[in-house]
């Protein structure tokens, strides 16, 4: 497309009624608003026409891939290794990048992981590993290609010039009332999972209360959409939409879901924080081609979380990334909180739901999270000893423990964490941790 055929408004004008925008223009329109030459208003009026109108997957890929070569490129090409990444929409609990890189890599994985940050009540992966002493999640290109040659795995920051459109355009979606739309979501997560290089990529979509897709359809129809742009630019894909109405695993927070990672890398952890972690893991390797099917993924990645090889790769990133490796033998040397304050159960009987929305406004309000990208966290700060649905537990015996710096802090949130609990006098249906598989 020759400059002078390019004018901004029209290809606003034809999203906004509907019409198909070719891939000529896509690119143009992101080229302008990465530069600087298209203003952001017209970046937000192009959002909001995407918003109401939609994409067809055509137009995703084209918008993804633009997006992508905004900034810089990874490449792995010629590596020994298959290259590999998941990615999340972000839970209570989610500490799964924590464990599945390095047990991706201790199966012979290469995986470059780049994650973000806590905002509200969805924790962020660099918080939590940020909570570790001296850990660098701002390492540059070359530094961080190097750790994932050395270690197998390492887990970083977004970079200033790692699809800096998506950055930008980010912002400007938050401001406007255009977060939930499929198409710019899709381009959001795909362009900068792109942009690092890995060959086979797996989504974690999340499903429930506390959850970005509240119900079932949403989830898969994003799902769809991250497998089918993935595939549509050379990419391996696949997806599980997972249960998020409760939190995963006992704790919420920054140290303490460090703490219980380094639990699952020992072998034990709670049971839903491994199986979730295996599956993935499992259907990382079998896309990537490292075990011939997902049944033999399984076995072999549990015996790799129970012989210890996966605890290895870990402190081996933590050191090559200027973190203190002995938190792998021992997790006191993380932050620990001021206080801890012990929330009594209100009757007898059996744990039926946890609340994970609920649970994710206690952390924050403890201090675990931000309400703005400005604020200072808590890294000690949280909730650890979480019950789990189905324990009997009596009247008067701990629901959870708040972890917060004072006691006024934590005291003042006993009567919602109770509540956050819910106790019938029957053990519940056993909860469906993944809801389905989701293929191409």
């Amino acid at each position: 497309m020759s400059d002078n055929a390019f004018i901004p408004q029209w290809v606003i004008e034809r999203k906004r009624d509907g019409l198909e925008l070719s891939e000529d223009e896509i690119r143009a329109f992101i080229a302008g608003f990465t530069s600087g030459t298209i203003p952001d208003y017209q970046m937000s009026a192009l959002a909001m026409a995407v918003f109401f109108r939609g994409m067809s997957r055509p137009e995703t890929a084209a918008l993804t891939d633009a997006m992508m070569r905004s900034g810089d490129l990874l490449s792995f090409e010629g590596w020994p290794r298959p290259t590999a990444d998941k990615h999340s929409t972000g839970g209570i609990g989610d500490k799964l990048s924590l464990m599945l890189g390095p047990l991706a890599a201790s199966a012979g994985l290469a995986v470059p992981m780049i994650s973000g940050r806590g905002l509200g009540i969805t924790g962020g992966t660099l918080d939590k590993l940020e909570s570790i002493p001296g850990y660098n999640t701002r390492l540059s290109t070359e530094e961080f290609k190097q750790v994932v040659a050395e270690v197998g795995c390492s887990i970083i920051g977004q970079t200033a010039r790692l699809a800096p459109a998506d950055k930008r355009l980010y912002a400007l979606r938050d401001v406007t009332g255009t977060v939930p739309s499929i198409p710019l979501i899709t381009a959001s997560i795909m362009s900068k999972k792109l942009a690092e290089g890995a060959e086979t990529l797996v989504f974690d979509v999340k499903c429930g209360r506390a959850a970005f897709m509240p119900d079932i359809e949403q989830a898969r129809e994003l799902a769809r959409a991250l497998i089918e742009t993935g595939q549509a630019l050379g990419r391996k894909t696949g997806a599980l939409i997972t249960d998020m109405n409760q939190p995963l695993g006992r704790t919420v927070g920054n140290a303490v879901e460090v703490a219980e990672a380094i639990e699952t890398l020992k072998g034990g952890g709670p049971a839903d924080t491994r199986l979730l972690t295996v599956e993935l893991t499992a259907m990382m390797c079998e896309l990537a081609g490292i075990f011939a099917d997902r049944a033999k993924a399984r076995r072999e990645l549990e015996q790799r979380l129970d012989d210890g090889r996966a605890l290895e790769v870990f402190r081996r990133m933590v050191k090559a990334q200027g973190g203190e490796p002995r938190v792998a033998d021992d997790p006191q040397l993380l932050p620990q909180p001021g206080v801890s304050v012990e929330v009594p159960a209100p009757q007898t009987g059996f744990v039926a739901f946890i609340d994970a929305r609920e649970i994710g406004r206690l952390a924050l309000r403890l201090g675990a999270g931000r309400k703005a990208t400005a604020d200072e966290i808590d890294h000690a700060a949280g909730v650890d000893r979480l019950v789990q649905a189905g324990e009997r537990v009596a009247r008067g015996q701990p629901l959870m423990r708040l972890l917060a710096a004072d006691t006024v802090r934590a005291e003042a949130l006993l009567a919602e964490a109770a509540a956050a609990v819910r106790i019938g006098e029957a053990p519940p249906p056993e909860r469906r941790l993944v809801l389905e598989e989701v293929e191409g």
